[in-house]
């Protein structure tokens, strides 16, 4: 079974191989410095992972998956462009290197490069993997829709903010890797096991990132942290800190999210209430209840245990990671 550091391997290889030195240069350019930042590949590695329970190469499905990895590099560059964030990765964001209609329009262009290689799908597979994924990338952009709404709100309830990460995050990696079991020779009873694994898998990740946003470390998370905070964004904290602060902790929330201040000033603050209020306890728990759905649903797959141990260990990491 192929490892995912092995994986990462091959598919940072193919994208170093894909055509993004066309012209004109203003367009290919940000789109070739996104694709090469590198990145944890989560999508494509799952993806090639479920393709890899069935089949010993992953060679054939390489092209669709790194459609899976140019649309959520689309998205991310279209969000950092939103969110007016000045770090992707350790690095500038590509609006503030190259300008916000540069950065709309290679996002444009990824988009459409993205169906290029998920249209190299094996043809017997094509229009199914076509209807998955398109019904994935709708959701993400209905999932960025809710977020964008949750920020002129100040009451969003964690069922709301379960279903906005379901959209925003989880279901391309549930796509991800339902394509992958299907186009291994998997059952649709199975790609659908794995699709829930996907489900619970990335409402996970993304309450992870929550929590690395305020606790993480800048220089192993590759962004600044408090981000969120700063820019009033519904996190799990956040809601979890609103549910459970008595009257004067609410006042004293409301009022640094309706303040006008120095950054460092609100973050220091608002992570004070966290602490008072101990949400990081709750926020991990419910990491940890994801979790245990998650494998779960990919116990219930017919396939040998011992085929699936890289998928357990992959998920572990994304669940309890650093960065």
């Amino acid at each position: 079974m192929f490892t995912p550091s092995r994986l990462i391997d091959q598919i940072d290889k193919h994208i170093s191989l894909l055509p993004f030195d066309e012209t004109p240069c203003g367009l290919y350019e940000p789109i070739r410095y996104v694709m090469r930042l590198g990145g944890k590949r989560i999508r494509p590695v799952l993806m090639l992972m479920a393709y890899n329970l069935y089949q010993d190469s992953v060679e054939e499905i390489l092209d669709p998956a790194i459609g899976l990895e140019i649309y959520h590099n689309f998205t991310l560059l279209h969000d950092d462009l939103m969110d007016r964030a000045d770090k992707r990765r350790g690095k500038d964001t590509v609006h503030r290197v190259w300008g916000e209609n540069t950065a709309i329009l290679s996002g444009d262009a990824m988009l459409i490069l993205a169906y290029r290689y998920i249209a190299m799908a094996p043809a017997e597979h094509l229009k199914e993997m076509l209807d998955v994924f398109t019904r994935a990338a709708l959701e993400v952009c209905e999932g960025q829709q809710y977020d964008l709404e949750f920020e002129s709100r100040i009451q969003v309830s964690e069922e709301e903010y379960e279903n906005m990460i379901r959209l925003k995050t989880a279901v391309l990696l549930a796509a991800g890797l339902y394509m992958g079991t299907l186009l291994g020779g998997g059952s649709r009873q199975d790609a659908g096991r794995m699709y829930d694994f996907g489900i619970y898998t990335g409402i996970a990740f993304q309450l992870k990132d929550d929590l690395l946003d305020v606790y993480g470390d800048p220089e192993v998370f590759g962004k600044n942290i408090g981000g969120d905070i700063v820019c009033n964004k519904k996190t799990y904290l956040l809601i979890k800190a609103l549910e459970k602060a008595d009257s004067f902790q609410r006042e004293t929330l409301l009022y640094w999210m309706q303040k006008e201040c120095d950054p460092k000033l609100k973050i220091e603050a608002v992570t004070q209430l966290y602490n008072e209020l101990q949400v990081r306890k709750l926020c991990e728990e419910r990491i940890d209840a994801l979790y245990q759905e998650a494998i779960s649903c990919l116990e219930k797959v017919a396939v040998a245990s011992e085929r699936k141990e890289e998928l357990r260990r992959v998920v572990q990491q994304l669940m309890y990671r650093e960065l």
